[in-house]
């Protein structure tokens, strides 16, 4: 089992930027993927970067250039920089894995608004 606890979400205007946190714990070892996935209300659950155990990464286009994942060398936490925040951003943040099958955090409110 792995459990995923995601941080840093909040209030900030447009322009700013803030960086989301993803702490996992439990059996991490093994862990293919991490990923960052939004959903802004009224509308489906998007991918929003993905990094892979290699090191590389994946952007969905409406972030790439704005947007950085990163995580810690063991997986421990995976982060979201996320820079040049717009409206269009604001959605519930969730921390998702890969590892035999996939899990999910609770989410995390990120509201760009002036």
């Amino acid at each position: 089992q792995v459990q995923l606890v995601e941080s840093g979400g909040g209030l900030v205007q447009p322009g700013g930027s803030l960086r989301l946190s993803c702490t996992a714990s439990g059996s991490i070892l093994g862990i293919n993927t991490m990923d960052w996935y939004r959903q802004a209300p009224g509308k489906e659950r998007e991918l929003v970067a993905t990094l892979f155990s290699g090191g590389s990464t994946s952007y969905a286009a409406s972030v790439k250039g704005r947007f950085t994942i990163s995580r810690d060398n063991a997986w421990k936490a995976v982060y979201l920089q996320m820079n040049n925040l717009k409206p269009e951003d604001t959605a519930v943040y969730y921390c998702h894995a890969w590892k035999l099958r996939e899990y999910w955090g609770q989410g995390t409110q990120v509201t760009v608004s002036s």
